[in-house]
């Protein structure tokens, strides 16, 4: 099973791909969004989003600054502020 993933800022889609597991910087803690998850709404801090491509696979870091993340049937899209590159 896998998870669509997207993250955007106002001026371009960064990713959209299918992963395993995302962890979202939420201002109140992180939280893990695995395929099945129930829906959500959140703000995000600034921090980093940790991306699990496969299970078991170390993550990859992508630092954004503020904004929201939404879970929903179509699986997550965080729309962040800015995204560092």
């Amino acid at each position: 099973m896998s998870l669509h993933f997207e993250l955007v800022t106002p001026e371009r889609l960064v990713l959209s791909e299918e992963v395993h597991m995302v962890v979202v910087p939420g201002t109140e803690g992180d939280f893990g969004v695995l395929e099945g998850h129930a829906p959500l709404m959140s703000t995000i801090r600034d921090g980093a989003i940790q991306v699990y491509r496969t299970a078991g696979s170390q993550p990859e870091d992508i630092q954004v600054r503020g904004g929201f993340a939404e879970v929903g049937t179509n699986g997550l899209t965080v729309l962040a502020e800015h995204v560092e590159s």
